[in-house]
């Protein structure tokens, strides 16, 4: 119906916006499902004819077809982007969208492993001696004492490392970079990790290489973390972002500044950090009621 619109609006999300392929691939789909629907009655109808009323429709579908709350506010979210686009291009007068509300989501706190769990994982559990051995433990522990992204970690080189001044450098959403400090632990992990990854002749540039020197890819690095905190947890999801969540909430559940905890997990705005203050005051209020006279 509109094609040439779509693609010139997923160009704009690519190269000015600088957003990921995982954004753009959310994007794609929201977008071609929005299309799918409207073509059912409205096949020859010019992009300027969509009204509100088109939009409405669709999300009641999709409530319809109980999907969740928050993936419908996604859709309409992407949805929003793509008219304001269309808009700012003068193919549009106004957005359809911008008065629509959608379901309201549960709050959602985040998931992460308690300390002692960690510490289980890191002291007790056995990872092999081999070269595959050595990488899987230093992607637990870069996800954990870095609090980065999946994405992130199977982007990073080896130049990305300074083992002199204790830092990594990571390419974030839309391409900003930012630098994380390690500790020495971790250094010596990322030491004996290069040593070997080098006396095997792995000589790719990036980071983490299976045994054939290939990168390692996302989808690897998520079912490694999945493997080893079932050894340690019940939790029902296991992936790397619990991971992050798990660095930011023990950050500052042993005093971390916010502004810190944000800097360090690349989030544009404060908001996006808070939601970890929530398990912090859950803490609190537990030690409240179990230290204090009167807090039962």
């Amino acid at each position: 119906m509109f094609k040439k619109y779509i693609e010139s609006f997923f160009d704009y999300l690519a190269y000015e916006k600088k957003y990921s392929s995982h954004t753009i691939i959310s994007y794609k789909n929201d977008l071609t499902q929005f299309v799918t629907f409207l073509n059912q009655d409205l096949s020859d109808a010019e992009i300027s004819e969509i009204n509100h009323q088109h939009i409405r429709s669709w999300i009641s579908t999709l409530i319809s077809d109980k999907i969740e709350p928050r993936t419908v506010n996604r859709k309409i979210s992407s949805l929003k982007s793509f008219f304001r686009f269309l808009q700012r291009e003068r193919i549009v007068v106004s957005n359809p969208v911008s008065h629509i509300s959608g379901p309201k989501t549960p709050k959602r706190l985040p998931v992460f492993v308690n300390e002692r769990q960690m510490e289980n994982l890191f002291q007790n559990v056995k990872f092999d001696i081999s070269f595959h051995g050595q990488r899987d433990q230093l992607i637990l522990d870069l996800l954990y004492q870095t609090g980065i992204r999946r994405s992130e970690l199977a982007l990073l080189t080896e130049t990305n490392v300074d083992l002199k001044n204790l830092t990594i450098k990571v390419l974030g959403k839309r391409n900003k970079e930012r630098l994380i400090p390690i500790s020495l632990p971790l250094k010596r992990n990322l030491d004996s990790y290069l040593q070997v990854k080098k006396e095997l002749n792995l000589l790719s540039p990036m980071l983490l290489v299976n045994e054939k020197g290939i990168n390692f890819s996302e989808h690897a690095i998520y079912e490694c973390v999945k493997k080893y905190l079932a050894q340690v947890t019940t939790i029902k999801k296991k992936s790397p972002h619990v991971l992050r969540h798990t660095f930011a909430t023990h950050l500052l559940n042993n005093g971390a500044d916010i502004n810190a905890v944000k800097d360090l997990l690349g989030h544009a705005n404060l908001s996006a950090t808070q939601i970890y203050t929530h398990n912090t005051i859950e803490k609190l209020k537990k030690s409240y009621q179990q230290a204090h006279p009167r807090g039962e």
